[in-house]
């Protein structure tokens, strides 16, 4: 049975929605993200334009602005919501390792 669609975000999609919460360019995510994450995460341009159109065909984000081939585009509060659903699974999974190896423990 496939996955549904957003049910958890990738790295890049939780970062690309968190670049999102101010109004940014496409290329601007593409400098935003690494810079975010000290170099962890990377987006190609294919894998934006292509995880944008996603997020706009789900009411994630809206285009906000097109200028010549430049689009700007901001989260909705449905994208909102879906970056703090993968927030709290995160916290959740940090809360059970903590609960497993304990919050003091060395690997």
């Amino acid at each position: 049975m496939p996955r549904a669609k957003f049910q958890t975000l990738t790295e890049q999609m939780f970062y690309i929605l968190l670049c999102l919460k101010n109004e940014c360019y496409g290329l601007d995510i593409l400098d935003r993200v690494p810079a975010m994450t000290n170099g962890r995460v990377t987006v190609g341009s294919g894998t934006l334009y292509n995880l944008l159109e996603q997020f706009l065909a789900e009411g994630m984000i809206r285009q906000t602005r097109v200028e010549g081939r430049r689009r700007s585009y901001i989260l909705t509060q449905h994208g909102m919501d879906m970056l703090q659903k993968e927030y709290d699974r995160i916290l959740a999974q940090t809360w059970d390792y903590y609960r497993i190896f304990g919050e003091g423990e060395q690997k």
